[in-house]
């Protein structure tokens, strides 16, 4: 029989692996809006970046914090084949994943940067990083990255395995590394959004109906330090996740007949 300490060990794992989180709406997405995929917030904490997935417009729109768009930005050298995911950096620079790959068909993936779109009028043109995915890696679809260090970590979306690979933030074409896999636990565990936190120590992954939680990694591993499960009170095609601060998150999900549609914020203590 366990002792009263062991058990009381695995009554606060279970809790500190199992959490419930509320998500406080915020506004509504617009809806002229229909497949939000994606937020980011750059150093203008005033602006929230978003985009639409594939089959729509090659636009980047920025959203004031009560969901109105106050800028509408054509990227007129570039295609939406499948955006994703958006990231930033410090000077204020939004990378857009194209790496959408639902079919498993796709040989070369792109990440567009967009120079400073607070700047911006209507259109604007984009500088294109390509990658495709080491040799003896089979196809993936992604939906999620984020920028560290210089470098983008893309996550795959696989139903068994979320698989994290590494591709630099240069202009140009590359090949991405493998980084690590891992399995993630649990119904709803196709990845969706990424992000890290300013200070590089916590990692969030996205799915419908919770977070990941990554801490106390080693490096870029992401995956061998502590993984905390964080549910949320709702399942609802979530797609984007962003640092607001260290604590605090905006999640956009897609408004599927009567649910969805809206930007929140989710606190994780």
């Amino acid at each position: 029989m366990p002792s009263q300490f062991s058990t009381f060990l695995l009554f606060a794992f279970l809790i500190s692996s199992c959490s419930t989180g509320k998500l406080s709406v915020i506004a509504d997405l617009p809806s002229s809006l229909k497949e939000t995929s994606a937020i980011e917030m750059t150093k203008n904490p005033d602006l929230l970046w978003v985009i639409e997935d594939a089959g729509n417009k090659n636009n980047l729109y920025a959203l004031n914090t009560k969901g109105k768009i106050v800028k509408d930005i054509n990227l007129e050298n570039i295609q939406n084949i499948d955006w994703e995911d958006l990231t930033s950096d410090s000077q204020g620079n939004i990378y857009i994943g194209d790496f959408g790959n639902n079919a498993k068909k796709r040989k070369n993936f792109a990440i567009y940067k967009v120079i400073n779109p607070k700047d911006a009028s209507t259109s604007a043109k984009a500088e294109v990083i390509s990658f495709s995915l080491p040799k003896d890696m089979e196809s993936e679809d992604f939906e999620s990255f984020f920028l560290y260090n210089n470098a983008f970590y893309i996550f795959s979306k696989g139903h068994k395995k979320c698989k994290l690979i590494k591709v630099p933030n240069t202009i140009g074409d590359h090949v991405a590394e493998f980084i690590s896999e891992y399995k993630l636990k649990g119904k709803h565990r196709r990845v969706t959004s990424a992000d890290i936190s300013e200070d590089g120590k916590t990692v969030v992954l996205l799915t419908h109906d919770k977070l990941w939680k990554l801490t106390n990694y080693t490096l870029d591993n992401f995956f061998n330090g502590t993984i905390e499960v964080i549910k949320f009170d709702h399942d609802s095609q979530k797609e984007g996740v962003n640092f607001l601060d260290s604590n605090t998150l905006y999640i956009t999900d897609e408004k599927t007949k009567n649910e969805g549609g809206n930007i929140y914020r989710f606190n994780l203590n």
